[in-house]
């Protein structure tokens, strides 16, 4: 009781704070970090050592091995237990990292990095649900669920906090990791997830049988007036295909007008979100008055740059050809994230779109996978991302230019129908205004 009553205190903690620490797919794995950069290579290193030399403040090394040295020698000599020393040292790389308080900067054992880097092909064995969880309470929040699911069927809604899985309490732990050892498993066993529904104040076992989930990432219509409406729920690696095609069958129809509804999108792979917007935008396209213009190319549309701590970083151009001419407007909400933003800001940045909805969610750092050695890795942020105008969204988010809740009745239904959507019917007549 003790236990869920201090859960309670943080949930209204976390209801009042709106910075979450990540938004996941039960199954699958998000977040705009960039898989697959080596560990430091031999060029890299010579520039680390030349600019560790004018660092200060280094950890003292030789002084931190005496120190773990003397503490092996107590465990050796006193410990009543057998020590498991892979364990043991597997929480000294843990601890290391939780010592920067970045939520976002993590060491993942064999077993854990292994699960981290399946596949996201849109594919997964899970329940059918989205969560995110609070940087400030470790708090996981249920932000969506599909029809059709495990989730659905048991009953779980948008707005559920979810206590425990299974046995386990979930709350703090590293929210990629419930995903992958907690929820996510084999087709057809078991998992009890236990949620709190904070209108009620109830706490909810609900049984399920994991299934084969497959999520489209994009799913496109043609609403009246030949108003073009695209839904994308994550950027996945299938995603940027999926939106190009959308777009090409609404332009066959006739498409005057285009939305595009990101709304509760946490993110994902960044190659994704930078070929849709390539595809989006023409490719000569400048930001006059731009004081990072230092950082693009002329007559070349910057579509998103990256500074680490020595500002330097990626930057990506608009260089596909094609453009689509028609007005936009983009839907978001708080648990628009990460490339969400990426997308969202760089047509405002260059007015080619309208905001609608509430303030993003705020997450503009990236995250890099560095493997280590007997198949460990770790995740960190290397770097600051910007909007082409060089706004820097981190732990701000964006405004929409028309600002519109979601209606209340609204916030925990699983599916909405546009006709009683009154944040898509503000997007639809931002369109229809003189732009």
């Amino acid at each position: 009781m003790e236990s869920k009553n201090k859960f309670w205190k943080g949930a209204l903690v976390g209801a009042l704070l709106t910075t979450l620490a990540g938004l996941v797919i039960v199954g699958m794995s998000l977040g705009i970090f960039l898989i697959g950069r080596a560990a430091i290579d031999g060029k890299d290193q010579a520039a680390e050592s030349a600019r560790a030399e004018n660092q200060e403040g280094n950890l003292d090394i030789n002084r931190i091995v005496a120190k773990i040295q003397t503490i092996q020698s107590v465990i050796d000599k006193y410990y009543l237990f057998d020590e498991d020393t892979k364990n043991v040292e597997d929480w000294i790389y843990k601890g290391m990292l939780y010592g920067l308080e970045d939520p976002y900067t993590v060491y993942y054992t064999a077993d854990e990095y292994e699960k981290l880097v399946e596949d996201t092909a849109g594919e997964y064995c899970g329940i059918g649900v989205m969560v995110s969880q609070s940087a400030t309470t470790g708090i996981i929040t249920v932000t969506k669920v599909f029809e059709g699911t495990p989730g659905a069927e048991a009953g779980m809604l948008p707005g559920d906090l979810i206590y425990k899985v299974g046995d386990q309490e979930v709350t703090g732990m590293d929210l990629e990791l419930v995903v992958k050892d907690h929820i996510k498993g084999a087709e057809g066993t078991s998992v009890t997830v236990t949620v709190l529904r904070p209108d009620t104040g109830a706490y909810i076992d609900m049984a399920m049988e994991r299934r084969q989930i497959t999520v489209p990432t994009v799913e496109h219509e043609m609403l009246a007036d030949n108003i073009g409406y695209i839904s994308v729920s994550q950027f996945d690696t299938v995603t940027a295909g999926q939106f190009k095609n959308a777009i090409d069958d609404l332009e066959k129809q006739g498409m005057e007008k285009l939305i595009v509804d990101l709304r509760n999108n946490p993110g994902g792979v960044v190659d994704a979100v930078v070929s849709m917007l390539d595809y989006i935008l023409p490719d000569d396209l400048v930001i006059e008055g731009d004081p990072n213009l230092v950082r693009t190319k002329k007559n070349k549309t910057l579509l998103v740059y990256m500074a680490d701590k020595y500002g330097e970083g990626e930057q990506y151009y608009a260089s596909d050809g094609h453009k689509v001419d028609v007005p936009i407007a983009v839907l978001v909400n708080g648990q628009s994230a990460s490339a969400s933003e990426v997308f969202s800001g760089a047509l405002k940045a260059y007015d080619k779109a309208k905001l609608v909805g509430t303030k993003t969610f705020g997450k503009g750092i990236v995250q890099t996978l560095f493997p280590l050695d007997h198949g460990t890795a770790i995740k960190m942020t290397v770097a600051h991302y910007y909007t082409p105008s060089g706004f820097d969204l981190h732990g701000k988010g964006l405004e929409p230019d028309v600002a519109v809740d979601l209606k209340e009745d609204l916030k925990t239904k699983i599916k909405i129908e546009h006709s009683e959507d009154n944040q898509l019917a503000e997007a639809i007549k931002a369109l229809n205004e003189n732009r």
